[in-house]
């Protein structure tokens, strides 16, 4: 048995399987994963790590299987899952994971081939327990593979709390010890017990709101960018190929972009947090639905042409275009009146989100800081943008002035 102090959940206690399986190569390399990539660029104090995250999501799946009466073998199968469902993510969590399934078809969730035969296998068969069973709990599969990966699983749980307490963003603060006491399961399916609406309302709230402000930060979207192309020209240029990548920690990719001449300007701008700018942060309605749902190498022409149009390299323009704007958690279930319902169909706060999730949708254009015009203008002709609202160059910056001065009417010339 061990005992870990946690910053969140106090004291967590492992044993059996997940005591074991804490100190394998593949459980260990987590502690250099960061959970949110390159947020600590915006949040400094965000600097914890998958490693945490997991014991967290642990601590809570333990938690959930003595409220609902889970044990024995069953049990220590979804304790495994829980510890080991994010052993499959590649540098800097989820920054580089749609660059990798282009290349390997895999998605972190996807981790039979890491746990089958491995160290991570051989604990588990000495506990009894089947390598492949538990990868697929990590999946999802299963009534209790819900609890790890599902509409009301523990990972988010965990994750919303914990990027709340190290990014200082009060957002993702959510009554977990509830939502646990008030799982249950109505035909195989995990739901939220009778009374339970707004109990499921606050997960969805908690995740809409830390997404603009944490997740989707333009300065970590702008980051995150600039590592997947970086990471992609890696790939393209070396022998490192996306296998490669996908079992390496953070400061390995690191290493690996500052040693190779084609991605050394990037390490350099990481290190020295010498971001590109924006020149284009254009709203969902203001962006062709052609380019909303453009594939990779379309808009790498784009970005291209853009290039050319500017008379700056390639590697000078990122286009960065977000998924469609989905709400998985309103898809979790809830318990009314005796009936399993969906939270979109029982909570007109769904709605609401789903309207203000669309508003905060962006298209990004970055570029270094002497090119954003120039660019801003390329890329809003080559997009076939409405200019109005798009170009962040025709965005007014704000004005330390007084009321007598802009009475005046010259605020400029006295800011």
């Amino acid at each position: 048995m061990t005992t870990i102090k946690d910053s969140v959940h106090d004291h967590i206690t492992i044993d059996g399987v997940a005591a074991d399986l804490l100190d394998t190569p593949q459980v260990q390399r987590l502690r250099r994963i960061a959970q949110l990539g390159t947020v600590k660029l915006v949040y400094p104090s965000a600097n914890h790590t998958r490693f945490e995250h997991s014991l967290g999501v642990y601590y809570l799946a333990n938690r959930a299987l003595e409220h609902l009466g889970v044990e024995g073998r069953e049990a220590e199968r979804v304790r495994a899952a829980a510890l080991l469902h994010d052993v499959g993510h590649a540098p800097f969590s989820h920054n580089v994971e749609e660059l990798l399934h282009r290349h390997t078809g895999r998605y972190h969730d996807d981790v039979d081939d890491l746990i089958v035969d491995s160290a991570v296998g051989d604990v588990l068969v000495d506990h009894g327990l089947d390598p492949a069973n538990v990868a697929g709990l990590i999946g999802g599969d299963g009534q209790y593979g819900q609890l790890v990966s599902g509409e009301l699983d523990v990972d988010r749980m965990d994750y919303l709390v914990r990027d709340a307490h190290h990014t200082g963003v009060p957002y993702g603060t959510i009554d977990h010890e509830r939502l646990i006491r008030e799982l249950t399961f109505a035909d195989g399916e995990l739901v939220l017990a009778e009374g339970n609406v707004q109990t499921a309302e606050s997960l969805l709230v908690a995740r809409a709101l830390m997404n603009p402000t944490v997740y989707a930060h333009h300065v970590a979207r702008i980051s995150k960018a600039m590592l997947r192309r970086a990471t992609e020209r890696l790939i393209d240029v070396s022998d490192v190929d996306a296998t490669t990548v996908r079992r390496m920690d953070d400061p390995a990719l690191v290493s690996a972009l500052r040693d190779t001449d084609e991605t050394a300007e990037f390490a350099r701008r990481y290190d020295h947090r010498d971001l590109f700018k924006r020149a284009v942060w254009a709203e969902y309605d203001d962006v062709p639905e052609s380019i909303r749902r453009a594939d990779h190498d379309e808009i790498r022409r784009v970005e291209r042409d853009i290039a050319d149009d500017c008379d700056l390299p390639a590697t000078d323009v990122i286009i960065d275009v977000p998924a469609e704007p989905e709400m998985k958690e309103s898809t979790s279930e809830v318990l009314v009146n005796g009936e399993v319902r969906r939270l979109e169909d029982q909570s007109p706060l769904v709605t609401a989100l789903r309207t203000a999730q669309r508003g905060q949708w962006r298209l990004g254009v970055y570029t270094r800081a002497d090119a954003t015009e120039r660019v801003g203008s390329a890329a809003a002709e080559r997009l076939g943008l409405d200019i109005d609202g798009a170009l962040v160059s025709d965005v007014r910056q704000r004005l330390h002035v007084t009321l007598d001065q802009f009475e005046d009417g010259s605020p400029e010339e006295n800011a």
